[in-house]
């Protein structure tokens, strides 16, 4: 093999490797959040689950991704090892269909249609028609489909440079002898399995195997043990995403290479004993691209359907390989994985499923603590004191894990969904402080035996039965994404407001008239304040969604435009929630 020719190849494969990642980034934006709530399907029921790895291997094409991302989603404890089992499996079937697309570059036909159903006569096309929808277009959607097109046509332009750098070394002798030594069978899945590890693409591996047999030099004998070894080799990054997880995340790759090994030696030993036995005559003959494609695909569907019915002595596997107790420490449960970077839309279903969390912790944490000012005691307090630490860290984690996630490259969408949880998550820790105050408010009272008038807890009734309903808003609809009831936020904060005002005017009325002393007005001072900035956070809280909903964040312009007189829509909420909670004389 000349020097030139191994450039070709080097090179036909980086273009190969480029393409698929670009590919595999292009229909990974299109598939968005959708991939995280499909994986939340594979629960209890083993058939859905291997479909689910299936569907989601073929969205990404990348089998190795996908077991990356489960290793994560089990250590974050999001899900059991026993749901990636049937996912695993399905993740196998998945990765061969870009096998039969690469396939169709060993089509010869002098046929016009059939011509037309080689990559390199339609691929110039797509690039085309790719980089116009990049260039032209505003569409996030469209710019992904771009993507998309033009990762495919130089995934091929790759396949056919390497197809091209191979095809002079079909009568080279050396390169004859060099093929000779994979007849052995051992050294074939060897050489498969390093090769595959090394490129960590079981797809770029079988992709360059393609390529060699369309020079008409590999024979089935020499490709059905490197195809067998290309499964084990993609196993390695699954394996290395495994370093410094918990033990049950370790499983999730131990039942990755397990399920290939198993599948390899068993169908291995089947094929040797076949061949020495019987003397094979296919096993001499020349493989093309379509059959390698075939082999891949027959050799996957075959190891799933002798390990499917084998699914719990697969995991039972798993913890004998990887045993529980001993002295070496269990690694703790991650709050989200760093490793579901690899899949941003993922990492963001996980995101918005923690910010929920959060947002209805603030919710419970600040009704408990109204709920303490009219009956204070300390089971609740301790409640709201560790749910306020709770508030805390999910801010300072979530904060860190989407600043790194706002630098990938994410949909239009997805940016939307990161922007308006870095928004909300400093709202939702505030509420949670305002709650402690509002708590040692209510512990001042109880401490001292303070008590307000009647009119005072008839006001402060009224006040916490809005705060309450604005919070119940603000979350429903952070939690459902519902601009149309962020919209009714902010004409119930601004009652509030008046609520406010209105209390402290016929507080200090009663000062006056020597009805409230002057301790207790300092506390219901400040439990106002507390209010009233609480309800400016939910509002904060509904802005955010709404404005990044229309893909824009500008407060102060959707405050304008929402309190501009005439705003009918605006004013009958707010006299229709003026009428509620109206402070009785």
């Amino acid at each position: 093999m000349d020097v030139f020719s191994l450039f070709a190849l080097c090179g036909g494969l980086a273009f190969f490797l480029f393409g698929m990642n670009t590919l595999s980034t292009g229909l990974e934006k299109m598939a968005g959040g959708r991939l995280e709530s499909l994986l939340k399907k594979a629960t209890s029921n083993s058939f859905l689950g291997m479909l689910l790895g299936t569907a989601i291997t073929v969205a990404i094409q990348s089998s190795s991704a996908v077991t990356v991302m489960l290793v994560g989603l089990v250590n974050s404890g999001i899900m059991q090892l026993d749901q990636t089992v049937t996912v695993i499996m399905g993740s196998n079937i998945g990765k061969t269909v870009i096998t039969w697309v690469l396939s169709l570059s060993g089509i010869e036909s002098d046929n016009f249609f059939l011509r037309l159903l080689k990559p390199e006569s339609f691929s110039p096309l797509l690039a085309f028609i790719g980089i116009l929808l990049i260039m032209m277009s505003k569409s996030d959607k469209k710019q992904s489909i771009g993507t998309i097109l033009v990762g495919f046509s130089i995934m091929m332009y790759g396949m056919e440079l390497m197809s091209d750098s191979v095809a002079p070394l079909a009568g080279n002798e050396k390169f004859q002898h060099v093929l000779v030594m994979f007849k052995n069978p051992i050294l074939g899945v060897i050489v498969g399995a390093v090769v595959t590890g090394v490129i960590q693409s079981s797809a770029a591996s079988v992709g360059v195997l393609q390529a060699i047999a369309l020079s008409g030099t590999v024979t089935y004998g020499m490709a059905i043990p490197i195809i067998m070894g290309q499964n084990i080799g993609t196993c390695v990054t699954a394996l290395l995403s495994s370093i410094g997880v918990n033990k049950d995340a370790k499983r999730v790759g131990v039942i990755h290479i397990s399920f290939n090994m198993i599948g390899t030696i068993f169908y291995l030993t089947i094929y040797c004993i076949a061949d020495a036995v019987f003397g094979l005559p296919i096993a001499d003959e020349p493989i093309d691209a379509l059959g390698i494609a075939l082999v891949h695909t027959i050799f996957n569907i075959a190891t799933l359907l002798l390990l499917y019915p084998f699914k719990k002595p697969l995991e039972k596997l798993a913890y004998v390989i990887i045993k529980d107790g001993g002295d070496e420490a269990e690694a703790e449960y991650s709050f989200i994985d760093v490793r579901l970077l690899s899949t941003p839309s993922v990492a963001i279903g996980e995101c918005s499923s923690k910010c929920n969390s959060m947002a209805n912790l603030a919710k419970e944490t600040t009704i408990c603590a109204m709920g303490l000012v009219k009956s204070y005691n300390e089971k609740d307090a301790k409640t709201i004191v560790e749910n306020e630490d709770h508030l805390d860290m999910y801010e300072d984690k979530l904060g860190t894990f989407l600043v790194q996630l706002s630098g990938r490259n994410l949909s239009e969408w997805d940016n939307a969904s990161v922007s308006r949880q870095l928004h909300t998550i400093g709202d939702f820790e505030r509420i949670g402080d305002h709650a402690m105050n509002i708590l040692e408010a209510a512990q001042e009272i109880h401490d001292k035996k303070l008590h307000f008038s009647d009119n005072a807890k008839s006001e402060l009734d009224v006040l916490f039965n809005a705060l309450g309903e604005i919070l119940e808003t603000t979350m429903e609809a952070y939690c459902e994404s519902s601009v149309f009831k962020a919209k009714r936020v902010e004409p119930l904060e601004e009652v509030i407001d008046y609520i406010i005002i209105e209390i402290k005017t016929r507080h200090i009325q009663r000062l006056k008239n020597g009805e409230c002393s002057i301790e207790l007005g300092f506390v219901l001072s400040d439990l106002l304040t507390d209010c009233e900035r609480i309800s400016d956070h939910c509002s904060n809280v509904a802005i955010a969604i709404i404005e990044t909903s229309q893909f824009t964040y500008d407060a102060h312009e959707y405050l304008n435009v929402v309190k501009r007189a005439g705003n009918k829509e605006f004013e009958d909420e707010y006299d229709s929630y003026k009428e509620k909670y109206k402070i009785e004389v």
